[in-house]
């Protein structure tokens, strides 16, 4: 693991009805490190989506936040890592995930996608799983038939509160992962 991130992508859906549901927790966590680093997102057609650039420690990090839907979330990821030569053990994506507990963080390079289709699509458009995942648990609902309505809802202001915390706990993370500090990065997310 000797990659340096320079790619960081939050997953969402665009548009203000999906604003405040749980599959935007990818893009929650991308405007912290914004807020955090004083980058602006601007609108950036030619990556399908909303780009900044932050210089950070090490240098230039890249934030996307894809505005192509969850499902097509690949089409922006490859358009700007192939624009700006990023490889995919380059590309940090964050994003919610059913699996895991609420309020619970998790990261690791590659693997399979748990059937979420925004890791489905960029899995395909980089031709290759092997992309740093940061995912921050929303729960499961508990019955397969519920999945699509639990992740586009708003959380009880309960869960809102235990992601926000996950989300501010990756946010002091990162910087960790940046530095090449896998092991403690990775230690400091995955502790309760």
């Amino acid at each position: 693991m000797s990659n340096q991130i320079k790619l960081i992508v939050g997953l969402g859906n665009p548009g203000q009805e999906y604003e405040q549901t749980r599959h935007n927790a990818g893009f929650w966590l991308l405007d912290e490190l914004a807020w955090k680093w004083k980058a602006t997102f601007k609108d950036e057609k030619k990556f399908h989506g909303m780009a900044a650039r932050a210089a950070v420690e090490g240098g230039d990090v890249w934030l996307l936040k894809p505005q192509t839907f969850m499902n097509l979330s690949g089409k922006s990821v490859a358009a700007l890592a192939q624009f700006y030569k990023i490889k995919p053990e380059e590309i940090l994506v964050v994003h919610d995930e059913l699996d895991i507990p609420c309020g619970r963080i998790k990261f690791k390079l590659g693997g399979g996608n748990g059937g979420h289709n925004g890791l489905k699509d960029i899995q395909a458009k980089l031709g290759t799983p092997n992309f740093y995942r940061l995912r921050l648990g929303i729960d499961h609902p508990g019955d397969k038939a519920l999945v699509h309505a639990h992740v586009l809802n708003k959380p009880s202001a309960e869960q809102r509160q235990q992601i926000d915390d996950s989300i501010a706990k990756s946010v002091q993370g990162i910087p960790m992962l940046l530095a090449g500090d896998w092991e403690g990065g990775q230690r400091f997310l995955h502790s309760k």
